[in-house]
């Protein structure tokens, strides 16, 4: 099996286990395949200012597929839940520091922002701590953007500026609930990129 191929099963095989977990929790299916999404557009968009590779894009895939799954035990503090559970199950074969990574990036997806207060991310080296920040910042700003769960931002593209972050989002009905939800969870986006981000709705008749 070439390198290559080894990267691929090992991928398919974190995402179908996430898939897994995510489903025995009773998840909800669409608003977590929007999130999802959304959060590796984001990813893909800011590559040049992060400079993360395929592993770090596998992870934010994983913590968008599970980072609702802690709604099993009810909505209050269910971020919390999802990382309980992400550290304790026996239904995903990440390895330690995966777990604190992919946990920390679902804790972070709501509420505080990272801190060393916290045990999970006190147990990161600088560098994991480092990642963990950018790849919330970046599910917790796609969470924002499908705040009413109804889908209604389609896409998005980035248009990068030394100051500014301007996320053009293109979507198929007034988003006034995620336009609000947007302003308030692009805080931790704004401080990992060091830029303000600019939030600018777009219907699908108009131009950039």
């Amino acid at each position: 099996m070439t390198f290559a191929n080894q990267a691929t099963s090992r991928q398919a095989e974190y995402l179908q286990a996430a898939l897994r977990l995510a489903q025995t929790c009773n998840y909800e299916t669409e608003h977590t395949r929007h999130v999802t999404r959304l959060a590796l557009r984001l990813f893909d968009e800011t590559q040049d200012l992060h400079q993360l590779g395929q592993q770090e894009r596998l992870w934010l895939n994983c913590a968008a597929i599970l980072h609702d799954i802690g709604w099993i035990e009810g909505r209050k503090s269910h971020n919390k839940v999802s990382l309980r559970i992400i550290l304790t199950t026996t239904l995903l074969p990440f390895n330690n520091r995966e777990r604190l990574i992919i946990g920390s990036i679902t804790r972070y997806h709501r509420k505080a922002l990272p801190t060393i207060d916290h045990d999970h991310f006190a147990a990161l080296v600088p560098e994991d701590q480092k990642l963990v920040k950018t790849l919330a910042a970046l599910l917790r700003l796609a969470d924002g953007l499908d705040q009413a769960h109804f889908g209604r931002v389609f896409d998005l593209t980035c248009k990068i500026t030394p100051k500014k972050i301007n996320l053009y989002c293109r979507v198929n009905s007034t988003a006034t609930e995620e336009d609000l939800a947007a302003l308030y969870k692009k805080d931790l986006f704004e401080q990992v990129f060091n830029r303000s981000a600019i939030i600018k709705w777009k219907f699908p008749e108009t131009q950039e």
